[in-house]
């Protein structure tokens, strides 16, 4: 397989990482990762304007622009052959001696693969059960940072409870999932939480909020409690990996009747739609 390492497409085991670089020692750096339909990237534009607004934000300078970027992902595709998956980017700080605090002068690295990936048809259909767990990750979560322990953490608890994922509570308001944004449905009304240091904005939850205003879907950016969590009529996920999935048993109760809801499916109808270009194989 070939990699992308430091703006040079190689075989994967020419890449080599630094036991002194930042990302492995400190999870000092960002990452995105793009879906892929057919052999072309989906919402390329919006994943790498997040990866760029993300390294600025820990003040990681890069040398390389958008344009030389998203070229070099196209590449990669076509190197790797790779119809339905993804593209895992990351930047890490760089390499330098091994100190909390770093010199302006180190040099960025950066590491890109894809990987092959199914839609999750089983979920989508049938929908997923979650728990609910206490949200304790730093308060920078619109950075879309390496620093993912808590998130992995909490992924594994809701796994070995049979779980899908973990719906996180911060000072008693539904946040986020550990690896998606959340969306409850009450009255007909989808409620999420707003763009703020609290939840990464999610390119699929921007394209769904898209989507409640061409569907006519009710809806608005606001965080509900923990206690109104336990009255919704229907809750589901959204995230590049999952598309949008139904959330229908919470800590081991039904989500409003344990079925997915209309306006879930009708979000998820619409969201194919919206990936339909990039679903035409080319002639």
């Amino acid at each position: 397989m070939k990699v992308l390492w430091n703006g040079s497409i190689m075989d994967r085991s020419e890449s080599k990482v630094d036991i002194e670089d930042r990302g492995y020692q400190f999870g000092d750096g960002v990452y995105e990762v793009i879906r892929i339909y057919n052999g072309e990237m989906f919402a390329q534009k919006e994943h790498i304007d997040r990866l760029f607004n993300s390294a600025n934000e820990i003040g990681i300078e890069l040398a390389f622009e958008k344009k030389d970027l998203e070229q070099q992902f196209n590449e990669l595709i076509q190197e790797n052959q790779v119809s339905e998956g993804g593209i895992y980017f990351q930047i890490s700080r760089g390499v330098a001696p091994r100190k909390h605090q770093y010199k302006k002068d180190i040099q960025p690295q950066t590491v890109g693969y894809t990987f092959s990936l199914k839609k999750p048809e089983e979920e989508q259909t049938n929908g997923v059960a979650a728990i609910t767990a206490q949200d304790m990750r730093w308060l920078r979560c619109d950075i879309k940072s390496l620093n993912l322990l808590y998130n992995v953490m909490t992924k594994q608890k809701a796994s070995e409870q049979g779980a899908f994922e973990a719906v996180l509570i911060r000072d008693g308001y539904v946040t986020e999932g550990t690896s998606s944004n959340i969306f409850a449905v009450k009255d007909g009304e989808v409620y999420t939480h707003p763009v703020n240091h609290l939840i990464l904005n999610g390119i699929t939850r921007r394209e769904l909020l898209n989507i409640f205003e061409n569907e006519h879907i009710p809806f608005e950016e606001k965080a509900i409690t923990e206690e109104e969590l336990g009255s919704v009529d229907e809750l589901f996920m959204a995230s590049t990996t999952a598309e949008v999935i139904p959330i229908i048993t919470l800590d081991g109760k039904d989500v409003g009747s344990g079925k997915p809801g209309n306006v879930t499916r009708k979000v998820q109808e619409a969201f194919q739609k919206r990936i339909v270009p990039a679903n035409i194989v080319k002639q």
